[in-house]
């Protein structure tokens, strides 16, 4: 399967039913009068540049009378030595950062960011704009001495794209050879994670499948939005996510097409990208000691400073050296489990006794602290006090979606779910 892509612009508002009659005659009229080559010839995908960047216009100031300055923030330098310079008293400055920081704290500006100032005519500042990222914007509004702040965003074109392709070597390159950043293609991964890991699990031939947003300023292209579905053949069987927001917990999930969630009691592999060294084994030939005894867990190698993440939600109850093993940590999850980390360099923000994690946090850094012959992560897990295999033991799905959702959850994905079936057709955007 060679790669394709066609993107669909969609309004939301505009949200209708399929038609299938007229989808499946362009279905049926494309097989009979295009060549198959032509259909899969990844040339008639026009490569697209790199996205360039965006140069973000300034909102239109709130009134023609207005005066605009633009600042630039120098090294060292504070929000509040500018102002100063435009009339803004101690007392001012103050007040402005007290009243701006459950909103957004102006200590956090950076060095070489631009902010815009709008004036009266008599040169008194009465508004003040920030651009924290491409989107998003401070607007902080000044009246009779007080301040007003509120975060912002500029007006966003949303569009839906739609990729497929093989992947001859990781997920990352075949996304970028569709002209995607490696961003995308980690969110892919993720979304699968709990069935696959990428590095071990993924054969040469695999293909994928991704619906997701996009989004755009002024045409220009400033980053993604959700992946609306996915879908992933491996190894002879075919994986599936849609995203899908129950009613009850209007929390947006993953679910395959039954209805049952793609998470389960924990993800494949504590590292996003790692090669597997040793694995789990109940008599392995010690690289230090030569001398043959049990390894209950699986190395995984990485560079030094490699993020290790927690495998599953759960309190930490050590941190800290353990001998032999390093810096280690140790993570109590439900139903009697319990996950350990070895031979870190160093632990992850806040990582201490007691500390609550979540799937994916990062609890440390990939070392070879203790008795080690290189930088790597020594992950294991035990089930009621014993070792069990990470690799080959089954771990049970979370709560599937509840039965009167099932209706309406069907719905929603049938659109997408038809896509995945067969993303060559060009779609009309009344279809979406």
């Amino acid at each position: 399967m060679k790669a394709a892509k066609v993107q669909i612009k969609i309004q939301r508002e505009k949200r209708k039913k399929l038609h299938l009659a007229p989808f499946f005659l362009i279905v049926l009229a494309a097989l009979i009068f295009f060549p198959a080559e032509l259909i899969h010839d990844k040339k008639v995908w026009p490569e697209r540049p790199a996205h360039p960047p965006v140069s973000l216009p300034a909102p239109e100031p709130p009134s023609p009378t207005l005066i605009t300055y633009s600042e630039t923030l120098r090294p060292r330098a504070t929000i509040g030595e500018v102002l100063s310079n435009y009339g803004f008293t101690p007392t001012d400055i103050q007040t402005l950062y007290d009243r701006t920081k459950p909103v957004f704290d102006l200590r956090r500006v950076k060095a070489g960011q631009p902010f815009r100032l709008y004036a009266i005519p008599d040169g008194k500042i009465v508004r003040m704009e920030y651009d924290i990222d491409e989107i998003n914007y401070l607007s902080i509004n000044r009246n009779d001495g007080r301040f007003e702040a509120a975060l912002k965003a500029h007006p966003v074109e949303t569009k839906i794209d739609m990729i497929g392709g093989t992947i001859e070597d990781s997920p990352i390159l075949a996304f970028n050879q569709l002209g995607e950043e490696d961003i995308l293609a980690l969110s892919f991964a993720e979304l699968f994670a709990w069935d696959v890991d990428f590095y071990i699990d993924l054969r040469q031939g695999d293909t994928f499948k991704a619906i997701f947003e996009k989004k755009y300023l002024q045409g220009k292209f400033v980053g993604y939005g959700n992946i609306l579905a996915a879908e992933l053949a491996n190894q002879g069987r075919v994986l599936q996510a849609f995203l899908y927001t129950p009613p009850d917990t209007q929390k947006p999930e993953y679910y395959d097409v039954q209805g049952r969630s793609l998470k389960k009691e924990f993800i494949k592999s504590p590292i996003k990208w790692a090669r597997i060294t040793s694995r789990f084994s109940r008599s392995r030939l010690h690289p230090i000691h030569q001398v043959f005894q049990a390894h209950y867990g699986v190395d995984y190698a990485a560079p030094v400073g490699t993020p290790v993440q927690a495998t599953a939600d759960g309190t930490v109850i050590f941190a800290g050296w353990n001998g032999a093993s390093g810096r280690m940590v140790r993570i109590r999850h439900i139903n009697a489990y319990e996950t350990m980390y070895l031979h870190l360099r160093s632990f992850g923000p806040g990582i201490k006794p007691g500390a609550r994690v979540k799937t994916g946090d990062i609890i440390g850094y990939v070392g070879s602290s203790g008795e080690s012959t290189g930088p790597h992560l020594d992950y294991r897990i035990k089930l009621r006090g014993s070792y069990i295999n990470p690799l080959s033991y089954r771990f049970k799905p979370v709560e599937p979606l509840k039965e009167e959702f099932l209706e309406d959850f069907k719905g929603e994905i049938e659109k997408y779910r038809l896509l995945l079936e067969d993303p060559l057709v060009l779609v009309s955007p009344k279809l979406l």
